[in-house]
């Protein structure tokens, strides 16, 4: 019977404890600044409290990720296209350096969006990392509302983000 129960279940799902409980912080520099309209100055510190009130994109990524790469364009993609809307992106490095992750973003051909580093990964543990790519999105009240394991597609974010966006119009904010 439980070798029954277990065909039934998809072994690449790890169920997360984050959804629906608030997202936890962190206050982090800035080493790849993003482009135009939406550029951090390197050196910055991306504190999540401040973004509170606005929908929240957090991705992990490597420059040794391979699933990472999959999902860069949706992402840079995804940032462009609310970047007149409240919502924020922040890629957050893991388990990488700086120099390599700044060469894989040119050799990928940019990214939007600002990334921060992780230099000791406790954002990553704060937020039950099982591995990169990660992306979690976070409501206008700074709760996680979906966890995304491995690449995250346009179609999802997009349904996401738009869901988030109406419930925040809702509360009129």
């Amino acid at each position: 019977a439980l070798f029954a129960w277990g065909l039934t279940r998809d072994p690449g799902y790890i169920e997360s404890p984050l959804p629906g409980r608030d997202a936890p912080g962190f206050a982090l520099e800035v080493f790849a600044p993003g482009e135009a309209p939406i550029a951090r100055t390197p050196g910055d510190t991306i504190r999540l409290d401040s973004l509170r009130g606005q929908i929240v994109v957090v991705n992990f990524w490597a420059s040794w990720c391979l699933g990472c790469r999959d999902e860069h364009e949706d992402l840079t993609r995804g940032a462009l296209r609310y970047a007149d809307s409240p919502v924020k992106f922040v890629g957050v490095l893991y388990m990488d350096q700086q120099p390599s992750a700044l060469k894989w973003i040119k050799d990928m051909g940019g990214q939007s969006y600002p990334t921060v580093d992780d230099p000791r990964s406790r954002t990553a543990i704060d937020y039950g990392l099982y591995g990169v790519p990660e992306t979690f999105i976070l409501d206008a009240n700074g709760r996680v509302a979906h966890k995304q394991t491995g690449p995250i597609t346009t179609e999802v974010l997009t349904r996401i983000v738009d869901s988030l966006l109406a419930a925040r119009a809702a509360e009129g904010k």
